[in-house]
Order: structure tokens, then sequence, then C-alpha cells
């Protein structure tokens, strides 16, 4: 058998893998399963041991192939997600600003926050949007979301349903048209944020499910901007943070914190450093660090470590990659 046919039939495997562990887990038979945290420290130590024992093998001239990466990785990746372990969560300034923002706000503020992104960010975004939308509730504030991207709030909706059904806001008896609303998605980018600046219902003549503005207690009242006391986007791209504060924040005075992938997060320090944006969150790291101060440990802290791990044994590999590189060079010369 080629080397190419192994390669594919390792890789093979190890989706139909990932695929049987995924639907384990939304089917629930794997709810509950968590290795314990000696257990976890005995696989972490098995795993840089091997990884140790490949770098002497290396040395000596025995080489490994890329099946042998896939693996590693693939074990580095889902492995931590089953692990009862924790790591370090340093809080960042920027996100520390969006949790005393929120945390300032007196109960009954309204909280505008717009789903400006799709599934394909979801792994980054989503856990942002549930564990923000939680601390809200928690403070008793109005959330009142948007979408200007289609599939926003459609996003909004799981976050919605996934925080609700929590024990402690099934106590809240959070209700639908008083303490949140979804308006729904309206196309037309910034356009669509200018016109809020004069009256939201132009817009948004009915919500998500098809009622009528005006029969929204929560909304029937707000007008534009001016009756919003923050405002956070969640953003992946085109329209999103960039645009809202060109328009909303610039034009408007609107307050608004900003939730970004973590490859867009670096061009919105611009306006967080000249203070158009109270506050950012950035990739996954971000939403930990919120996650963390609200005191509520979600889909990004379980991810971060999952991340964190592959990265130790991306970095491992790398070692191990140009010790074979320096390796073949010497012997070259001999």
């Amino acid at each position: 058998m080629s080397t190419r046919a192994k390669e594919l039939i390792t890789i093979a495997i190890i989706a139909v893998c990932s695929v049987v562990v995924y639907i384990l887990k939304i089917t629930g038979v794997m709810t509950g399963i968590e290795f314990s945290g000696t257990v976890s420290t005995i696989i972490i130590v098995a795993i840089f041991l091997a990884l140790l024992v490949i770098l002497i093998r290396t040395l000596r001239g025995h080489l490994v192939d890329r099946r042998t990466v896939f693996v590693f990785i693939a074990f580095s990746v889902a492995l931590p997600l089953l692990m009862n372990i924790s790591q370090k969560i340093t809080v960042s300034g920027e996100v520390k600003q969006v949790y005393d923002a929120v945390i300032d706000l007196p109960p009954g503020s309204k909280v505008l926050v717009s789903f400006d992104y799709d599934p394909a960010s979801a792994p980054e975004l989503q856990p942002m949007a549930e564990s923000f939308l939680r601390l809200c509730f928690m403070r008793d504030l109005k959330v009142i979301v948007m979408g200007l991207w289609p599939q926003g709030p459609q996003q909004a909706e799981l976050a919605m349903s996934k925080i609700l059904e929590d024990d402690e806001m099934k106590a809240k008896n959070i209700k639908y048209g008083i303490d949140y609303v979804n308006l729904g998605y309206q196309a037309g980018n910034e356009f669509v944020v200018q016109r809020m600046g004069s009256d939201f219902k132009s817009m948004f003549r009915k919500d998500f499910s098809g009622r009528a503005y005006d029969d929204l207690p929560l909304v029937k009242n707000v007008k534009n901007f001016s009756n919003i006391d923050y405002s956070f986007n969640l953003s992946a791209g085109y329209p999103g943070t960039q645009e809202w504060v060109q328009v909303a924040v610039d034009r408007y005075g609107l307050k608004m914190g900003g939730g970004n992938t973590a490859v867009q997060a670096p061009m919105m320090y611009t306006y967080l450093n000249a203070g158009q944006l109270e506050g950012l969150l950035g990739g996954m790291s971000g939403g930990a660090e919120f996650e963390y101060l609200a005191n509520f440990t979600g889909k990004a802290t379980k991810y971060m470590l999952s991340q964190s791990f592959a990265h130790m044994v991306v970095v491992a590999f790398i070692i191990i990659g140009n010790a074979a590189f320096f390796r073949s060079g010497r012997e070259k010369k001999l």
C-alpha cells in the first residue's frame, strides 16, 4: 500500500471517529462523561512523553510520517474537551471594559445586541453571545437583538434557547416581548444602522417571528439609539463592528462594545484606543476571559483548553521538524 493511501486511510479514520463522537455528544450519550483530574494529568504526561520519544528517535534518524502528526493533533484537540482540568485565565483590560459596562447598567436598562455573523464563525462568537446575554439577564437588563447578516437572528435564537434552559434563568421567568426581543434581519448593511439612528421602526416593522413592532412592549417606546443604554456587536466581517462605529457611534453617540473573531479583532484596536469602542472581546480567548469575569464556565473556556493544548503539540512538532532538518543537513556535510 502506498504512503498516500495510508495517509488517506488515517484521515478517514480520524474523520469517522470525530463524526461518531459528535453524534454521541448531540444525542446526549456522552453527557456527563469527563476524565478525572488524575486521569487527565496521566493523559497529558503520556502524550508529552510520546512526543519526547519521537524527538529522540528523530535525532537518531528515525523520522515520523505525517500520519503520526495527524493523530497527535486530533487527540490534542479532542481529549481536553473531556478533561476535568482548568487553565489560568488572565483578563485583559479591553475584556474587563465590556464586563464593567454591563455591570454598571442599572436594572431595566436597554441593551442592543447585533449578531453579524453566520454559523461558520459560531465556534468563536457563539460562546461570547451566550455569556453576554446570560450576564445581561442576570443583571435584569432588557435585551434587543437583531442582525445585519441573514443568519444572525438565527444564531441569536440558538443562544437564547441555550441560556434560557439554565435553572437560574428559568427562575427569573424571562418573557419574550417584555425582557427580550429579536427584531430579526434587515438587508442594507450600514444603511440600516443609519436609518435606526432616526427610527428603529422604519427598519423593523415586524420582529423575527412576524409580530408588529408596536405590539412588543419592550420596543414600543424605543425610537432610536437615544433610547439604548449600551450596545454589543458580534462581528465576523462586513458589515460589522467597523460600520457600527462609523455610523452609530460617531454620528449618534451610541455606547458600544465589540466581540470579534481572532482574525478581525486586531483591526478593532484602533477604535478601542480612540475611545470609540467601550471594550472588546477578541477571539476564543476574549470569550473565555469574559466567562471568567461573569463566573460562568461556558464553551469558550472549554475550547481554550483544547486550543492551548493543540498549540503546544504543534510547537513540539515544529521543534521535532527542525531537529530532523538540522540533522539531515549535518549528515550531508559529513
